[in-house]
């Protein structure tokens, strides 16, 4: 190549880094500000309305004026059940397919059907917990039913994020454990584990908004109703959640104030799962500054 069409490639080549540079940063804009649109559409229809005793009081099915109480309420409760057992079994999960399993073909036929299951639809999880809560054990539609569900649709996308987590920490760390005579399980436990736990609680973040916002598994395994109590404890009680509610609510209720017990639902909706991934972030974000990152 010859000076002349030297100088005439790298001068095409830095107007194209220019026009990908401008690209990109334009369809980052486009998306933050869909976002933030979004955000504010849903947040600025139920926030100015919102009381606190909007959150504490019972739902109603026919008088104006009822809240969320019960169903907020049920809605922590099965998240809280639901990654009380998708956590560690799918962390587990991905730590054993990052650094136990063989690599062999019934290891990747394993790995093919993780990454099926999860992009199956959620109602065909509902539909497994509705046929073995409701009809095998004959226990109907309760809280128990929608966690447990909820775990198990949440374990393949949190066992597959974890798995690529752990992959990704480069290999010279784990050397350097073993060279410090450190065993399997102490590398991973204090070297390779703390260093995917951001990618780790990005997969947990992701599993907890969806658990907290899913609708169709809860409508088939917890019903549409409550106990009608605030704090029911109780894992064999029907448990309709927020999502739940506010789905009923926007469609099939009858109260004439539907529409603002909707729209403050759906902001409460948005800002909890808001305030789910800072909770799970925040942590994180506290180490880095004490370490100096």
């Amino acid at each position: 190549m010859n000076g002349f069409s030297r100088t005439k490639y790298t001068a095409r080549a830095q107007r194209n880094n220019r026009l990908a540079t401008i690209g990109f940063y334009t369809l980052g804009a486009l998306v933050m500000l869909l976002i933030f649109w979004m955000l504010f559409t849903i947040l600025s229809k139920g926030l100015p309305s919102l009381r606190p005793d909007f959150l504490i009081k019972n739902t109603e099915e026919m008088d104006a004026g009822g809240g969320i109480g019960p169903v907020l309420f049920n809605s922590f409760y099965i998240l809280f059940i639901s990654l009380l057992i998708s956590i560690p079994l799918g962390i587990g999960a991905g730590i054993y397919m990052a650094e136990y399993a063989p690599d062999n073909k019934f290891t990747g036929g394993l790995r093919i059907c993780v990454e099926a299951l999860s992009s199956v639809p959620s109602i065909v999880f509902g539909l497994l917990g509705l046929a073995i809560f409701a009809e095998y054990f004959d226990v109907g539609l309760t809280i128990l039913g929608g966690g447990v569900s909820l775990a198990l649709l949440n374990l393949p996308m949190l066992a597959r994020v974890t798995e690529e987590a752990i992959r990704a920490v480069p290999g010279e760390i784990r050397e350097a454990g073993y060279a410090l005579g450190m065993t399997k399980f102490h590398v991973i436990r204090t070297v390779v584990v703390p260093v995917a736990l951001p990618a780790i609680v990005t997969g947990v973040c992701l599993v907890a908004g969806r658990a907290f916002g899913e609708s169709a598994v809860i409508i088939l395994t917890a019903g549409l109703s409550t106990s009608g109590e605030m704090w029911d404890f109780n894992l064999f009680s029907p448990g309709e959640t927020l999502a739940v509610h506010l789905w009923y609510v926007q469609s099939e209720a009858i109260v004439e104030d539907a529409k603002q017990i909707a729209d403050k639902s759906a902001a409460v909706l948005v800002f909890v799962v808001l305030l789910i991934n800072f909770a799970f972030r925040f942590p994180l974000w506290l180490g880095n500054r004490r370490r100096g990152r």
